[in-house]
């Protein structure tokens, strides 16, 4: 099943996420070598595709998991919340309807 990884930055989150980006990607594209990864990128914190220095406001991972703990337990040890970059993170279960 599909679940959503949703995640809210801490404010001035640029420079915790510059640190810990590669590790955080090098998990995203094991997700899709196996697979499992619908989609993700990160929330722009204004309204542009590249937000320069604004930053941005969170994330959004779209994944196939065995289940809803497996999916917890894949994004609590996510490179981005060891380093800071995450005040909260939701996982909920994700129904693909189109396309």
């Amino acid at each position: 099943m599909y679940y959503a990884i949703i995640s809210e930055d801490v404010e001035d989150s640029l420079a915790l996420r510059q640190k810990a980006r590669e590790r955080h990607l090098q998990r995203l594209e094991a997700l899709k070598a196996e697979g499992r990864l619908l989609l993700a990128g990160p929330l722009p914190a204004i309204d542009s595709p590249d937000p320069g220095p604004a930053g941005f406001a969170g994330s959004l991972v779209v994944a196939e998991f065995d289940s809803l703990d497996s999916a917890r337990q894949w994004a609590d040890e996510d490179p981005y919340v060891e380093a800071g970059v995450y005040r909260q993170v939701q996982v909920k279960p994700f129904k693909r309807v189109l396309p």
